[in-house]
């Protein structure tokens, strides 16, 4: 397999992480709104879960870029 269709399956990867992050976001952001605004341990909840999230989001790029990496160089 050349380099091409390699790099191509990290790129759809990578996008794919990313649409998901971005859309628990928004879905979470979208139910954090019908949490009453003096409940507290709701909302530090729900900014714990899209935290989470964006984290994990975090080490699957980390790990696409090592992936790039062994692609290119080896």
């Amino acid at each position: 397999m050349t380099l091409l269709p390699k790099l191509a399956i990290v790129l759809a990867a990578f996008v794919a992480i990313l649409a998901t992050v971005v859309r628990f976001a928004f879905r979470e952001r979208r139910l954090a709104s019908t949490i009453a605004h003096d409940d507290r341990a709701g909302q530090q909840a729900s900014d714990a879960r899209i935290l989470a999230v964006i984290m994990c989001g975090i080490f699957g790029g980390m790990l696409l870029a090592l992936l790039v990496a062994w692609i290119v160089f080896f």
